[in-house]
């Protein structure tokens, strides 16, 4: 292996774990988030939650994706990170203006962020 497909392996890993961490970080971030809005509180309480239960739920299963061993499907990969950016973006605007919620909103772009990074890598 020569030094420069070295270098892409090393590059394409870290990236793949960076975003990984990121989308764990973002789960948890939004469930707590999620739990904390009322079930039945306003339209805006309750949008807050759904969308906070679904970020959730969708970095949980990047996460999944990122971290299976041997997993070469580029594509499901990729469909999987753009999922997971637009639904990471659309919580963190959820998220903006909420009292108490901003850690949440930067999970979440962060999260957005990591994936945009490590699609950036499969090109």
């Amino acid at each position: 292996m020569t030094t420069t497909s070295q270098q892409q392996l090393f590059q394409y890993l870290e990236d793949r774990f960076s975003c990984a961490q990121a989308c764990t970080v973002c789960a948890r971030a939004c469930a707590l988030r999620a739990s904390m809005a009322a079930s039945d509180g306003t339209a805006e309480e309750e949008l807050v939650r759904r969308k906070g239960i679904m970020c959730a739920e969708v970095c949980d299963a990047t996460c999944r994706v990122l971290s299976e061993y041997g997993l070469t499907d580029e594509d499901g990969i990729r469909v999987q990170l753009e999922w997971c950016r637009t639904v990471c973006l659309e919580c963190a605007n959820a998220f903006d203006g909420q009292s108490g919620a901003e850690d949440g909103a930067k999970a979440c772009r962060e999260c957005a962020q990591a994936c945009t990074d490590f699609l950036a890598t499969l090109d």
